[in-house]
């Protein structure tokens, strides 16, 4: 039997994305897109948040039957004071390039049908849906601040997801090429049970409103949609793709603060057993992606009059649903620039 050496010996990132890959400019035709909500492989009880079928493993390759009793079993990062930080940096600096790299020339034509891969690594000090601006600091009843914080510490809210994985596809067929390529199968998708925890794919159709200002635009509020009860998807995101986007263009023409709006319309399967299904991003109807320049133009909009405003005529045909900020990793791109749809 051949030996394998299982020393690490390195290979370089690929960087797939202007000014060092030639691009295109976009179309009017929106694209399809896999969008998939992640969860990091942590020791988070089992109660607390859900678990892919096989996922997070031991230093054996072994499913961990209960990650909150022996967290230093656990393969991506056994000490759990590192394990959000260690994710977040093995996500971009080490699954990227494995993912992103060809080991074949067939490989490389495959991996051309990807036209856009970001990363959205969730940033706990941007807002959420339930710490957002203005923010407040604790006081005594005349508006003193607390000699100390002890017993005046909100308990932390934690979005239910860590990440994205946000892909681009020219063509739905083109999603089964990738993501069925034999590189990808045999050594991507293995990786994937040892650093997530969970993975919720939603199969979307983009319609990009206002078209990204430099495509390289670094905070993201995503923002999950969910329809009022008595309403169908497709009224729901006829009304979101019609009248409501029509209002947040014209917000935006006044302050220019956001410098990309897309929604992506679910068409995802709603039966389980179905391809891409997931308890989770079956009971959604769409995510929005509100991106800015910074941390402070995102907290001058969530704040502005305008904002709220609109929240109010979101209220009219949506349920109050959850949103965090997300720092914007482009490891591939083609298209430069992008249009809005038609």
């Amino acid at each position: 039997m051949e030996h394998i050496d299982m020393s690490n010996f390195y290979i370089e990132e690929h960087l797939l994305r202007p000014p060092y890959i030639p691009s295109y400019a976009g179309s009017e035709k929106p694209l399809t897109v896999l969008f998939s909500f992640l969860s990091r492989s942590d020791n988070t009880p089992l109660s607390e948040r859900s678990r892919g079928e096989g996922h997070t493993l031991d230093n054996n390759g072994n499913i961990i039957d209960d990650p909150s009793i022996n967290p230093q079993e656990n393969t991506l990062e056994g000490n759990p004071n590192l394990n959000f930080e260690h994710w977040g940096e093995y996500w971009r600096k080490v699954h990227g390039i494995r993912f992103i790299h060809p080991e074949s020339d067939d490989d490389a034509k495959i991996l051309d049908k990807l036209v856009r891969y970001d990363q959205l690594h969730r940033f706990p000090a941007g807002p959420t849906q339930t710490d957002t601006p203005p923010y407040h600091a604790s006081a005594d009843q005349y508006g003193k601040l607390w000699p100390t914080v002890v017993g005046h510490i909100e308990p932390y809210q934690r979005p239910s997801w860590d990440g994205v994985a946000y892909l681009n596809f020219k063509d739905a067929s083109d999603i089964s090429l990738v993501l069925g390529n034999e590189r990808v199968i045999n050594k991507i998708l293995p990786e994937d049970k040892a650093i997530f925890r969970d993975i919720a794919p939603l199969l979307a159709i983009q319609y990009i409103i206002i078209p990204a200002a430099s495509g390289n635009e670094p905070i993201t509020l995503v923002k999950i949609h969910k329809r009022k009860k008595g309403t169908s998807r497709s009224d729901f995101q006829t009304w979101w793709l019609g009248s409501f986007s029509e209002e947040v263009k014209k917000v935006n023409e006044s302050n220019k603060l956001i410098k990309r709006y897309v929604q992506l319309h679910n068409i995802g399967p709603t039966e389980e057993g179905k391809p891409f299904y997931h308890k989770y991003t079956s009971s959604i109807d769409g995510v929005s992606l509100f991106s800015f320049d910074s941390i402070n133009d995102l907290e001058d909009y969530l704040r502005s009059r305008e904002n709220r405003d609109l929240e109010k005529i979101e209220k009219s045909e949506g349920e109050t649903t959850e949103y965090w900020t997300a720092i914007g990793i482009v490891l591939v791109n083609h298209i430069n620039p992008e249009e809005a749809s038609a």
